[in-house]
């Protein structure tokens, strides 16, 4: 059976189990082992097997039953044991609820015998004190002093805690009674608050907190408590100033006392506030009155940056402040410390700072023009200059002799951005010093400053010397300066841009000021533009000039009518190669100036101008057969230079213009085929036929036939 049980193994397999029976029995294995296979001697140990398998099923069970019953009587016999405990728990709980209910019986009385004792006891114990009182205040009334209480130095606190008492006694008497006795107590009064103090300090500078604590509670119920306080935060004072930088010793001077205070004082709030207002009214106002004064009459821009340095400094050390338990409403105390200060330089900071950007953009424009040794105009204003600009305007005609500038273009980008710095600067300390309800009108005030001596006095006048210097159309070999003018003001208005946007938008955003500059700005840049546009449109004209006084002089009537048109060896004439030349120079020229869309505007306008100028001069010449080639030739010069402009239109116009050139040539019988190309059919037949009267043979050849 032993060994049935070792056959029995968690986790039990019936099937595994029958193998491990059969592979135990000799000669049972399914390949006979060692033995060969007999079946009888397993089939008879598969029925021993099944029958001790029986026995020990019959002993299993009946210990299964014993146990059953066992375990049936354990659970009658704990049931009456639940039930005792029970019916004990009952009883306890009776018990403690009637010895709950004693309990508050006894507590009530205690309590009513306390209030009783009570009663008795407070009346006995102000009795013992007047009656202590009055042994003190009779030892005043007769002027002498006998209680050790008085003499002893160690025994202050309690003479301290009796003399308080005795001043408040002494108040209420008459005074003409005890005018004497109540001198005495004022005296000592003052004397032992005298002491306490005296000891405060020495205590304070060995540095005992402990004693400081002591001292500072006794003379809490004084009038000198107040005195304490501030000899305290006086002598916090000695010696923290040892460096240059006033506001970080404060910081750290704060720092440390904040810590001390919270030890020594009942109300650390109250004190360390007293501290930073004895710093702000004192230490700080003299350091900032100091530095001020010295500049406010004499430099006006180390005045501004003394100002902006101080106040920034000042508020960011009342940032670090707001750390420390000053009283419920630290932020309106700091900010009026601050106002405190400051109040009498900033009401008028404004008027100190236009003043100063005035002088100083005034100074550098004036340095510039000095620079380049030139007296600055005066510009016309009024009716008349206005009838002068209007007139301009319509007509593009000069108005005035020209000026020659010699190339110079009166803008410098160096003076652009001083004024920008300068004018930074002055938003900066605007941002920071101007009173937030005249934040944008100050801002705004500093705008006009800026389009007055930026826009008007170096931009503006820029652009009238450069329209001034501008030749007329039919000048020769001018020198054409005015895109000079246009790249550097394109140049400076991008800066001045930029500053609108970074500097000035974040103080105007949220205000009606904000329309206001958004409308002066557009004013400003429109009549630049206007100038700028009258400027480009002459330098257009002067371009048209030279180009037309290039043709006149250099094209013969014999280019196209050679005399002999069997000897023609050019590939286009000398005009159209240095016409071609200058349009080439003038491109470049126009976008080294432009930017955007601006370079294909302008060159649109130049291109059409250039179309017509040439369409025009090829109308004034007769044209034999070879030199209706030879106009072929140089107008697909032109039109390869047409190709620099990158411009569709300006290459279609003279593509088409090709296109009638080949009227010139072509057999009288093929004109109107030629006529009716894609880039003829839609153009005025009057346009053919003025360029087919061009051709030398035209009556001979009776073309008007061919064409009509």
């Amino acid at each position: 059976m032993a060994t049935t049980a070792q056959l029995f193994e968690e986790p039990f397999d019936a099937d595994e189990y029958i193998e491990r029976l059969a592979w135990r029995t000799p000669g049972g294995g399914s390949k006979g082992g060692a033995e060969a296979f007999d079946p009888k001697r397993l089939l008879e140990e598969f029925q021993n097997h099944i029958e001790e398998l029986k026995q020990l099923d019959e002993r299993i069970q009946r210990r299964v039953e014993k146990l059953e019953q066992q375990c049936h009587r354990e659970a009658k016999e704990f049931a009456h044991k639940v039930q005792d405990l029970q019916r004990s728990n009952q009883v306890a709980f009776q018990h403690f609820q009637e010895l709950d209910e004693h309990i508050s019986y006894v507590a009530t009385k205690v309590c009513h015998l306390g209030d009783q004792l009570e009663g008795v006891n407070t009346p006995r114990q102000r009795a013992v004190e007047a009656q202590r009182l009055m042994t003190y205040f009779n030892e005043f009334l007769d002027g002498e002093l006998r209680s050790d209480v008085f003499n002893n130095p160690d025994k202050i606190k309690e003479a301290a805690d009796i003399i308080q008492k005795l001043h408040l006694i002494a108040q209420e008497l008459p005074f003409d009674r005890f005018a004497d006795v109540k001198a005495k107590i004022a005296s000592k009064y003052h004397d032992l608050e005298r002491q306490l103090i005296q000891e405060f300090t020495a205590a304070q500078r060995r540095g005992e907190i402990g004693r400081m604590r002591e001292v500072a509670a006794v003379l809490l119920h004084f009038k000198g408590y107040a005195h304490c306080v501030d000899v305290y935060i006086k002598q916090c004072q000695e010696g923290a100033y040892l460096q240059s930088d006033v506001f970080e010793d404060t910081a750290v001077l704060c720092q440390r006392v904040n810590k001390q205070v919270a030890e020594v004082f009942c109300s650390p709030e109250t004190v360390m506030a007293k501290l930073i207002q004895s710093i702000f009214e004192n230490k700080l106002q003299n350091h900032v009155k100091d530095k001020l004064e010295e500049s406010r009459k004499s430099d006006a821009e180390q005045y501004l940056k003394n100002l902006y340095d101080l106040y920034t400094r000042t508020t960011a050390l009342s940032g670090k402040l707001t750390e420390f338990n000053l009283g419920s409403d630290k932020q309106t105390f700091l900010s009026k410390l601050i106002k405190n200060i400051f109040s009498t330089y900033l009401e008028n900071y404004i008027d100190t700072e236009r003043e100063y950007l005035r002088s100083r953009s005034a100074m550098i424009l004036q340095r510039y023009y000095d620079s380049k040794n030139h007296q600055k105009r005066p510009l016309g204003t009024g009716g008349i200059q206005d009838l002068k600009e209007r007139i301009r305007q319509r007509t593009n005609l000069p108005l005035g002799p020209s000026i020659d500038t010699h190339g110079e273009t009166f803008l410098s980008q160096e003076v652009v951005v001083n004024l920008l710095q300068e004018t930074r600067h002055a938003f900066e300390r605007c941002h920071r010093l101007s009173d937030p309800s005249d934040l944008p009108k100050n801002a705004f005030s500093i705008f006009l400053l800026l389009v007055d001596h930026l826009c008007v006095d170096h931009i503006d006048y820029a652009l009238e010397i450069g329209l001034s210097a501008i030749p007329s159309s039919d000048a020769k070999n001018a020198n054409l300066y005015f895109l000079d003018v246009v790249q550097q003001a394109n140049t400076i208005f991008h800066l001045f841009d930029k500053q609108f946007n970074d500097h000035l938008m974040p103080l105007i955003s949220s205000s009606p000021k904000l329309t206001e500059c958004l409308h002066k700005k557009k004013e400003v840049i429109e009549q630049m533009e206007v100038k700028l546009d009258t400027g480009i449109d002459r330098t257009l004209n002067c371009m048209v000039g030279q180009m037309k006084h290039i043709l006149t002089t250099e094209q013969k009537k014999t280019d196209f009518k050679p005399e002999d048109e069997n000897n023609v060896m050019i590939q286009y004439t000398i005009a159209c190669s240095k016409v071609c030349a200058y349009v080439g120079r003038q491109v470049e020229r126009v976008r080294k100036s432009m930017d955007g869309k601006n370079v294909d505007t302008v060159l649109t306008e130049l291109g059409v101008r250039f179309h017509r100028l040439v369409h025009e001069h090829l109308q004034q010449f007769s044209y034999s057969s070879m030199g209706g080639m030879l106009a072929i030739c140089d107008v697909a010069e032109y039109r390869r230079c047409a190709k620099d402009f990158r411009v569709p239109l300006v290459l279609q116009l003279f593509d088409t213009l090709h296109a009638l050139c080949n009227l010139l040539v072509v057999a009288p019988d093929n004109l109107k085929q030629v006529c009716s190309g894609e880039q003829l059919t839609n153009l005025d037949r009057n346009l053919l036929h003025a360029f087919v009267q061009l051709r030398a043979d035209y009556r001979s050849s009776r073309l008007g036939r061919h064409f009509s």
